[in-house]
């Protein structure tokens, strides 16, 4: 998605250097697939080695001056959740983005999610319903294939703020898969227009939870 296939980590004098995705080194990446020798290699660790390797992501990468750090983590309540947070928590994360489609299946799992964010200390910064529909890449009428809806019901469950819903958009799908730019590309579809009122949502709202 970020057009960093091939690339390598190197060792500096303050630890791993991360992969920068641009010149102006305004973003810079770290994953375990970087550390892989083949693309398809399997990770099979036990979970010692993976906890490690999470505190090491945050403490021994050269991060530098940072306006953000988002940790991508796939869903679930595991113990690497449980290394992310305890490897994060000297430096007061702002809270956690919870991200559902509307599916009950899905509300449920995000359900326990944010269970597990209470009982850990964690803020839920919000919900995102994304898969939200599809949009017509010919009339951009959106139609409700998955249903519609759950995201904001369970936001409002569980009283905690709910940021949008973003619908299947094939150009962004297309953009995401080819590591194109979908905000330059395609400033006029429907999943902008979400993305951005998300983004300036999150934005809004992140001096409230500053210490």
């Amino acid at each position: 998605m970020l057009g960093a296939q091939g690339r390598a980590v190197h060792q500096c004098d303050r630890g791993w250097a991360p992969v920068f995705l641009d010149r102006e080194q305004s973003i810079s990446l770290m994953s375990v697939g970087f550390l892989l020798e083949k693309p398809d290699e399997a990770v099979v660790w036990r979970g010692p080695k993976k906890n490690a390797l999470i505190k090491q992501f945050v403490s021994d990468v050269a991060w530098g001056e940072l306006d953000y750090l988002v940790v991508d983590t796939p869903p679930g309540t595991s113990d690497e959740h449980m290394a992310t947070i305890e490897a994060l928590r000297p430096y007061q994360p702002l809270g956690a983005l919870v991200v559902t489609t509307p599916q009950a299946v899905s509300v449920g799992d995000v359900r326990r999610e944010l269970t597990f964010c209470r009982k850990t200390g964690l803020r839920v910064m919000g919900i995102v319903e994304n898969m939200s529909g599809f949009t017509c890449p010919h009339c951009t009428e959106c139609t409700s294939v998955f249903s519609r809806g759950g995201g904001e019901e369970l936001a409002q469950l569980a009283g905690v703020p709910f940021l949008g819903s973003v619908p299947l958009d094939p150009a962004l799908l297309r953009t995401l898969e080819e590591g194109h730019d979908f905000i330059q590309e395609f400033p006029g579809s429907p999943a902008f227009a979400a993305l951005t009122s998300i983004a300036q949502k999150i934005l809004d709202a992140t001096p409230a939870c500053l210490p």
